[in-house]
């Protein structure tokens, strides 16, 4: 199941957090901040799709992630991968190093990063 644009925006928060009370969710929000039940309520159905589970400490609930994100990123990527570049890698790399605004350094970066994952295999 994949997470609302909403859902992802607070699993940012626990992420950095790693685990947290409501009170330290929302003090994560630029003003204005969002309700307490909106949270609660994103926080229920995150809780119900397995991307979030909590400890109970009295009436207060520890909120932390169940998904690492890197693990959630990679996921979305290769879906990506799959359905947009008919699941090739190649056309990807293309259409990234073409259509995005990279720097000849961050270009000269990323070729480093593949000689290395070239090397690896």
């Amino acid at each position: 199941m994949k997470l609302s644009k909403t859902e992802e925006q607070l699993m940012q928060h626990l992420w950095k957090l790693e685990k947290a009370f409501m009170k330290d969710i929302l003090e994560q929000y630029p003003e204005p901040k969002p309700a307490t039940t909106t949270i609660a309520t994103l926080l229920k159905r995150m809780t119900d799709k397995g991307y979030v589970s909590y400890k109970t400490f009295g009436k207060s609930r520890e909120y932390y992630p169940l998904i690492k994100k890197a693990d959630y990123f990679s996921k979305h990527v290769n879906g990506l991968i799959k359905n947009f570049f008919n699941d090739s890698a190649s056309q990807f790399a293309s259409f990234f190093t073409k259509e995005t605004n990279l720097t000849k350094e961050e270009l000269e970066d990323l070729r480093k990063l593949i000689d290395n994952e070239i090397k690896k295999k």
